[in-house]
């Protein structure tokens, strides 16, 4: 057993049982980066999820995706989740932050915490979906994520988490 499965069972609410981890020193916040100008960017708008995040209980890191040909080398070295090949890059592409969130399984589920996968592809704040460039494949990556049980979206920031 552990904490998750214990707060589980006595119904231990989740501002509670932070309270708890701080006493106990197993809460560990996220450093967020400085937030630029309210509502201008992208930037401004993955802050406002990774606070939102950490006051669910979420954690979330960045997901950097690109490829870099290293000194001494022609083959470029790529990096982030679903950037096996520049083919496949073209047809899905991973979110900005990829997390997890503790999620308790329900009584009649035997009352496990499993660790629930989290994606959000931020876009700047009023960003609206139109199906142009990068979209479609970002849209392949969440609705993938989605069908297999995880939480995967496109965010603008606070309350779109």
């Amino acid at each position: 057993m552990n904490l998750h499965t214990w707060a589980a069972k006595w119904g231990v609410g989740v501002e509670a049982f932070r309270d708890l981890q701080m006493v106990l020193g197993t809460y560990t916040p996220p450093v967020l980066p400085t937030a630029p100008e309210y509502g201008k960017s992208e930037a401004f708008a993955q802050s406002e999820v990774r606070l939102e995040a950490s006051q669910k209980g979420i954690h979330l890191w960045r997901n950097n995706v690109g490829a870099l040909i290293p000194k001494n080398s022609s083959r470029p070295v790529r990096f982030g989740l679903a950037n096996d090949s520049e083919a496949m890059n073209d047809v899905i592409k991973s979110g900005d932050l990829i997390g997890i969130r503790p999620f308790v399984i329900l009584p009649e589920h035997v009352g496990f915490v499993v660790g629930q996968f989290v994606s959000r592809e931020i876009k700047e704040p009023g960003w609206q979906y139109t199906g142009a460039g990068r979209e479609v494949a970002q849209l392949a990556w969440i609705n993938r994520i989605n069908a297999s049980g995880g939480d995967a979206a496109f965010a603008t920031g606070r309350g779109t988490l």
